[in-house]
């Protein structure tokens, strides 16, 4: 699992550093305001159902059915299940998309409501929905496969998916978006682009498996149907932080000219370790976790979940303190240059150290919601989610109102907060339904292990801190070498002090292992 889990994030490293050069190279032509909000809001609401339909939902639903159609040892029965769920989810993606495409006016109203009397923006932002709805198509397909190479411990080429992605946008803003009147509609073809790319990566690949779909929409099929009924429940349950984040988005656009680009970029950060670790984890312990549950291996099942928590704690402190600390010198580093300014970076840092503050939490989720799927139990996450989405519309009113009616510079920052917030609440309520009902039970070690991580985050503190003080003010340093070069010197001090703290207190390789 650790193997498979390092795999994942090394390619996963390699598409973050490619979505690190897109950001930089948007905010730099494109800044903040005006289409390129437009475009926001245009890109969200897809991934928002990419979620939904593909990496979330579908996934979760998906693995666990097929994992036990392999248990069985019926290669047939397998290639039949496979060709009427990838028929039967491209229908319904298909009617999605159409769907979508036709109401997007109506679609961007809905999660821009702030811009109401703004119908330009409101007419760009419905432009660019119709080019990219038809990437939920690509992507949801795409994503049926990279489930199926996952299922058979092929971590690395879908892994590899979001840096063909990065690297399509990045040509999209060099190439197509000159071209046009509204730049930012040159994104939005570059989006549809990637889609399509990413499912030619992947698609052949299932054809040297023997598994290449054959589209034959199977609504009847007994597992297809299994699938959907686990999937009713996931679909709002898997995409609870994209919930977040729309919710974020719409109060975002009553807020200062400015705020739903802050936020975007915020979250872009944070996506950063999440991708890294969380996802790796999540995305190589359902299969695991599945198949230890349809062996009935109680204990296995025990023993790779306590694992899996490890781990997301030993990477999530780190990296959510991480960025809490450097909050403005990586907003600095990585966007203010060209059109965005040093009040876009001073804004983007707030929302950046509010919303880090979750990201142990965000990690600990991508852990604790597999362990349901796997059991192909999906009502318990779906309850988890309704109580964090009204949780965070809740917390999102009572923060960023008074701050917003008060005027006070920085009032998006209240809605990262409230998102944080809402991820603690969303791990404390799957710990508690996984304690409750017996499915985890933590082995010996973990009060050590908790004692031993806050040790080393406290060091890591102190030298993050020490080296920030000792360089100064960041938007002073010039260049974009300068700045990523002291940037990675003050990283590479915290993370080395961090090894070194864990090292010191007993914590060896072999204690990573499962």
């Amino acid at each position: 699992m650790l193997r498979s889990t390092a795999v994942f994030s090394g390619m996963t490293l390699l598409s973050r550093v490619a979505g690190f050069a897109r950001d930089m190279l948007q905010a730099t032509l494109f800044g903040t305001g005006g289409a390129m909000s437009a475009f926001i809001v245009a890109y969200r609401v897809p991934n928002f159902l990419r979620r939904v339909f593909a990496e979330g939902s579908m996934a979760m639903a998906f693995v666990p059915v097929l994992n036990e159609i392999k248990e069985r040892g019926d290669r047939a029965a397998l290639k039949d299940f496979i060709d009427h769920m990838a028929g039967a989810l491209c229908a319904v993606v298909l009617v999605v998309c159409a769907a979508g495409m036709l109401a997007a006016p109506w679609i961007a109203r809905l999660f821009a409501p702030g811009w109401a009397d703004q119908p330009e923006l409101l007419g760009q932002a419905a432009q660019m929905l119709r080019i990219t709805f038809p990437y939920l198509l690509f992507v949801s397909m795409m994503s049926l496969a990279a489930s199926i190479l996952n299922s058979t411990g092929r971590f690395g080429l879908p892994a590899f998916t979001p840096v063909l992605h990065n690297l399509t946008m990045i040509a999209a803003m060099l190439w197509l978006a000159p071209r046009f009147a509204v730049p930012p509609v040159g994104l939005a073809w570059g989006v549809l682009a990637a889609g399509f790319l990413q499912l030619a990566l992947l698609w052949p690949a299932l054809g040297r498996l023997g598994l290449r779909p054959r589209l034959r929409p199977g609504f009847r099929h007994p597992e297809v149907r299994k699938v959907g009924r686990l999937m009713l429940p996931t679909l709002f349950s898997s995409s609870v932080a994209q919930v977040n984040l729309i919710v974020g988005t719409a109060f975002a656009s009553v807020l200062a000219a400015g705020s739903v680009d802050w936020l975007y970029y915020s979250d872009r950060l944070i996506e950063f370790p999440l991708g890294l670790f969380g996802v790796a984890l999540g995305t190589v312990i359902l299969p695991h976790l599945s198949r230890r549950h349809a062996a009935e291996d109680a204990a296995g099942y025990n023993a790779s979940l306590d694992w899996g928590l490890r781990m997301a704690l030993l990477a999530g402190a780190p990296a959510g303190l991480g960025l809490l600390l450097l909050a403005e010198p990586i907003t600095a580093t990585i966007y203010n240059y060209g059109e965005f300014t040093a009040l876009d970076t001073r804004m983007a840092a707030i929302s950046l150290g509010a919303m880090s503050l979750g990201v142990p939490a965000f990690m600990l989720s991508k852990v604790l919601a597999p362990a349901f799927y796997a059991r192909q139990d999906t009502r318990t996450p779906m309850r988890a989610a309704i109580w964090t989405v009204a949780a965070n519309v809740a917390l999102t009113v009572a923060i960023t109102t008074p701050l917003w009616l008060r005027g006070v510079p920085g009032a998006h920052g209240g809605i990262a907060l409230a998102t944080a917030l809402a991820g603690i609440v969303n791990a404390w309520l799957l710990w508690r339904a996984l304690r409750r009902s017996g499915l985890y039970r933590p082995q010996a070690g973990w009060l050590r292990f908790a004692l031993r991580l806050a040790a080393a985050c406290a060091a890591m503190a102190a030298v993050v801190l020490g080296a920030r003080g000792w360089i100064g003010e960041w938007t002073a340093i010039a260049g974009p070498a300068a700045r990523v070069g002291w940037l990675a010197a003050a990283i590479g001090a915290g993370a080395a002090s961090y090894a070194l703290a864990l090292a010191a207190l007993g914590l060896r390789p072999r204690h990573l292992r499962h």
